[in-house]
């Protein structure tokens, strides 16, 4: 699991947004985050597997997770 991709907070700061600002906003997440009983101190520190994201269905979080992979794939050069 040591190759898991992990969503942070860094991940929300800069995912591209319906509204063509870059970022989601924190009070919307830590909604989101006590609605799936999640600890959002905790994501701060540590992030949050990405699947976790993607079991919830959820558009945003779906969105936030494709990003991630955008960015790690061209940080290693995959995808190409």
């Amino acid at each position: 699991m040591s190759n898991e991709l992990i969503i942070t907070i860094q991940h929300l700061h800069t995912v591209p947004t319906w509204t063509g600002r870059t970022g989601y906003c924190h009070k919307a997440c830590r909604g989101f985050f006590d609605r799936h009983g999640w600890d959002w101190s905790t994501f701060l520190q540590d992030g949050i597997p990405a699947q976790q994201l993607i079991d919830t269905g959820d558009a945003l979080a779906l969105a936030v997770v494709e990003h991630a992979k955008q960015l790690q794939e061209a940080e290693h050069g995959h995808g190409k």
